[in-house]
């Protein structure tokens, strides 16, 4: 049963995100399921770091993303998350092609939503795991 609680389409985190950090850096939203969002970073000249791979916090962009996307749009109408908490485990690095990440819920409460974010390279190799803890509250008037 999908946990979405507002309308979530790969067209609607497109639309989004344009004109932002993950928009800049060439982040594409490849799948919705029940309860995950999918997306992808390219490594290239706009994401690596100077020894020429992965810059990691291009991989916590990722995670953020990817995390606080599913924390909104599963959030009841009226409600909205907000980042308290990110980590990020580095394990491989990745020097070309595409990180994939994989953002699933953890815990999703009354207050706060835990999120966490597998990422892999084009070989299907874990290169980061991370997890974001988001606040659930009230849309301000």
């Amino acid at each position: 049963m999908p946990i979405w609680q507002k309308d979530i389409s790969i067209d609607a985190l497109t639309r989004s995100h344009l004109g932002t950090a993950p928009a800049h850096l060439g982040m594409e939203f490849l799948e919705v399921g029940d309860d995950f969002i999918r997306g992808r970073v390219p490594v290239d000249q706009r994401t690596r770091q100077p020894f020429g791979i992965l810059h990691g916090g291009v991989s916590v962009v990722l995670a953020e993303t990817l995390g606080s996307c599913g924390a909104h749009y599963s959030c009841p109408e009226g409600r909205r998350a907000v980042g308290l908490d990110i980590n990020a485990n580095h394990i491989k690095s990745t020097n070309s092609g595409w990180v994939t990440g994989v953002a699933r819920p953890v815990h999703r409460g009354r207050t706060t939503q835990v999120w966490q974010i597998d990422m892999t390279n084009d070989a299907g190799e874990l290169t980061c795991v991370s997890r974001i803890t988001m606040a659930v509250l009230a849309l301000k008037s």
